[in-house]
């Protein structure tokens, strides 16, 4: 793809939102197909198991650092000039909002980029509880709840950037690639153990791929454009604000966050629809209702103090290795494995998904 010709033909910002929807129609198919899903994985570890959600969750984190270190590499793309890594991180917003979003994400049961997925394959359910997490995260990046948030992250931050775990170890070059093989080996052989299809672990190593594939295309972007272009990849709390006040302010302007969004929902509905799996669902009950209300209020709050989601730090960000992204990361499946323990222990984890 010739970048320079597409954005002298049509400009950046659409070009933006078009390598946004790239990126968001492999997730979206991939998702889908693979049921990806990090509070499936967190309730299987909770119960002392590495099942299949957890070697799918392994496969996907796996892929995407293997893929992006090698583009690192390779000189296609540097981590450097990643919006999560050119940017003071907070270690305070890390930890409290990582803590919140896993309480969250096994409340509503699934998280929020999981939310989106189901949704586009007609789970009613998470079209409510994705409306509020967007609401949400909107409110706290802009609104009512911006101080509170800005305060609680104020707390402790990492300086005039973000830290990079590798040369903060002082690793040697190419120790990210290293460290993304020995996950994917380990992935493997939880997918061999639990018995996953060919199917399944391509889908999921898919998921990985489409953060590689949206680093690389917003870095390139980057390079060739005129005004500054946020270097950037898949993440939902950010991109769900972004969208909805795309659809109600009339000033708003194409991104690669507003067509991150609905090349998700595109992908997860034409891959439900291929399959068959599309399905009407509803809420089971008011209190399965008011438990979701509350953890998509909770991930909403909760991912715009960590710096992203669970898909934002966990995945794209971890693929980077932005200090804070695995360190909310690691507070999210506290935190989800604490609610499972205490107020989730009978549910089945294939609920989430």
């Amino acid at each position: 793809m010739d970048i320079l010709t597409l954005v002298e033909g049509i400009g950046e910002s659409p070009s933006a939102a078009i390598f946004g929807m790239i990126t968001g129609l492999i997730f979206g198919v991939s998702a889908q197909r693979s049921q990806f899903c990090l509070r499936a994985a967190t309730v299987e570890f909770a119960r002392g198991r590495l099942g299949p959600k957890v070697a799918v969750w392994f496969l996907t984190l796996s892929t995407a650092i293997v893929w992006v270190q090698a583009a690192q590499l390779l000189g296609l793309f540097r981590g450097a000039d990643a919006r999560i890594m050119a940017v003071p991180g907070s270690w305070s917003g890390a930890i409290i909002g990582g803590l919140m979003f896993g309480v969250g994400m096994v409340l509503s049961r699934g998280c929020s980029g999981r939310l989106l997925v189901l949704a586009s394959t007609g789970n009613l359910r998470s079209v409510v509880s994705g409306l509020i997490f967007a609401v949400t995260a909107q409110m706290s990046l802009h609104g009512m709840l911006s101080p509170l948030r800005d305060r609680l992250a104020s707390l402790s931050i990492t300086g005039s950037e973000n830290v990079n775990l590798l040369s903060a170890l002082h690793l040697p070059n190419g120790s990210g690639l290293v460290l993304g093989l020995m996950f994917a080996a380990l992935a493997l052989y939880l997918a061999a153990k639990n018995q996953i299809g060919p199917k399944t672990w391509i889908f999921a190593s898919g998921v990985g791929f489409a953060v590689a594939v949206g680093w690389g295309l917003s870095w390139q972007l980057a390079q060739v454009a005129f005004d500054p272009v946020p270097v950037t990849s898949v993440t939902f709390s950010g991109p769900s604000a972004n969208t909805l006040m795309f659809f109600l302010d009339r000033k708003a302007v194409l991104e690669f966050d507003v067509g991150l969004v609905p090349g998700v929902v595109i992908g997860a509905f034409a891959a439900s629809m291929f399959a068959g799996e599309f399905r009407w669902q509803s809420f089971d009950s008011v209190p399965v209702m008011r438990r979701s209300m509350i953890g998509a209020v909770l991930m909403g709050f909760g991912a715009m103090l960590a710096g992203g989601c669970a898909i934002g730090n966990g995945v794209t960000g971890g693929s980077v290795f932005a200090a804070t992204a695995w360190l909310a990361l690691f507070c999210m499946w506290i935190g989800a494995i604490v609610t499972t323990l205490m107020v989730d222990r009978q549910a089945d984890p294939a609920l989430a998904c």
